[in-house]
């Protein structure tokens, strides 16, 4: 049981389960509430739930042992996090979730470019095919034909 939450798949597809789930509560829950302001509920709920998470688990890390480069990069990501959270919750107020999800999900293209240029990553022919599947996908998700 050990190795199988130790698996990368396995909570990769608890988050695609929860960013499914993310979508179709959001789209309900945003009716009559400015995005910004469901963003902001949103981020409440998740830093109550993540300290909790921290207190139980007992992983309360003193910030003095996080190096600067971690810092810089945990705060940048902190704010692509928001910039994306508010891009997302203006999209489902304004479109369907079922359109709205599949744009949001072009992240995965783009991580892949991104990765290849930024981090040196390096994809097969085979994954660079999947990763444009992924984007044919999307696009084609959002015409409504």
């Amino acid at each position: 049981m050990k190795s199988v939450l130790a698996s990368w798949q396995l909570w990769a597809m608890g988050s695609a389960v929860f960013a499914a789930l993310t979508a179709i509560f959001a789209k309900v829950g945003i009716e009559g509430v400015s995005s910004d302001f469901a963003t902001f509920i949103r981020t409440i709920v998740i830093l109550a739930s993540i300290a909790f998470i921290l207190s139980v688990t007992g992983s309360w890390q003193e910030p003095a042992t996080v190096s600067a480069k971690s810092w810089l990069f945990l705060v940048l990501s902190g704010l692509a996090t928001g910039a994306s959270w508010l891009c997302y919750f203006r999209a489902l107020k304004l479109g369907n979730a079922s359109q709205v999800a599949p744009v949001d999900k072009l992240s995965v293209v783009l991580v892949a470019a991104f990765a290849a240029v930024f981090l040196g990553e390096r994809l097969s022919p085979m994954h660079w095919l999947a990763v444009c599947f992924i984007a044919t996908g999307a696009v084609m998700l959002t015409l409504r034909i």
